[in-house]
């Protein structure tokens, strides 16, 4: 197995793992650094597995609170309002997804409309944060959630289809517009996500199963190992942060990180697939 192919199978599943649940699009970042690294090697059955890798470690982190809510399905009234929020969340995306995922991703899967909505997500997380800061949220538990709440973030999650958007951004600060407190739209977007990923995932396997072959069992194995570790770091690091601050860093980051890619495509300095 060649050891550089291996080693950029580590770096993306790290970056995914990492970028997935933060609000600055792993899809996004998937697309640069791959196009840095012109990781060419099966992309596609690649990208399914350190997907999975990263919902992974969501279900790892939460698996107390969905082995309670799986108990008490029929049974208990959270739990089901619960698995109905989930449901109701998931149906927008997925239906606009199906619909025209194939024009989006032959049209807008490259750097620069990466890098374009990078920076003007940052700058609509700045907005939300301010406007965040004179309205006290009406949500403050998931719990508490209605499914208008769920379906209102669900439509949110349709900007996400745009890479460089960010479904955990989308979902978040569609979120908090809609008046969820921060805390919760960050949870339930990690639980939307649980959903929206693994049949995304499914979908990709049935679409692309032939695509799989024993030649990239070592490439998948250190992308999903690595995916898994670097999400579940993400996700625990993501909720201590919010503790005691907001997503305005993130903001500043998806601005500078974005304005570089197009900075660099402008002059000239990096050739990046259009």
């Amino acid at each position: 197995m060649d050891i550089i192919l291996l080693l950029k199978a580590l770096i993306l599943g790290i970056v995914e793992g990492l970028t997935e649940f933060l609000p600055i699009s792993s899809t996004g970042h998937l697309i640069v650094v791959g196009d840095l690294l012109n990781f060419h090697s099966n992309g596609k059955v690649f990208e399914i597995a350190i997907q999975l890798g990263a919902v992974l470690a969501v279900i790892f982190e939460y698996r107390q609170r969905f082995g309670k809510i799986i108990r008490g399905i029929g049974k208990e009234r959270t739990a089901n309002r619960f698995v109905l929020n989930l449901a109701v969340a998931f149906v927008p995306a997925a239906v606009v997804g199906l619909l025209l995922s194939k024009q989006i991703k032959l049209y807008l899967f490259n750097p620069i409309t990466v890098a374009t909505m990078l920076v003007l997500g940052g700058f609509f997380i700045l907005w939300v944060e301010k406007r965040q800061q004179s309205r006290a949220p009406k949500v403050v538990n998931v719990d508490d959630m209605r499914p208008i709440d769920a379906f209102v973030v669900g439509c949110a999650q349709i900007c996400a289809l745009v890479p460089g958007t960010s479904r955990s951004g989308s979902t978040i600060m569609g979120g908090m517009l809609w008046g969820l407190e921060r805390k919760v739209a960050t949870e339930f977007s990690f639980f939307l996500a649980v959903p929206m990923m693994i049949a995304a995932t499914f979908y990709d396997i049935l679409k692309h199963y032939k695509l799989f072959t024993l030649q990239d069992i070592g490439l998948i194995a250190v992308g999903f190992i690595a995916a898994f570790f670097a999400g579940l770091l993400a996700v625990k690091a993501l909720l201590k942060f919010l503790a005691t601050k907001n997503y305005v860093p993130f903001a500043y980051y998806r601005i500078v990180f974005g304005g570089l890619i197009l900075l660099t495509w402008v002059m000239g300095w990096v050739q990046w697939t259009e």
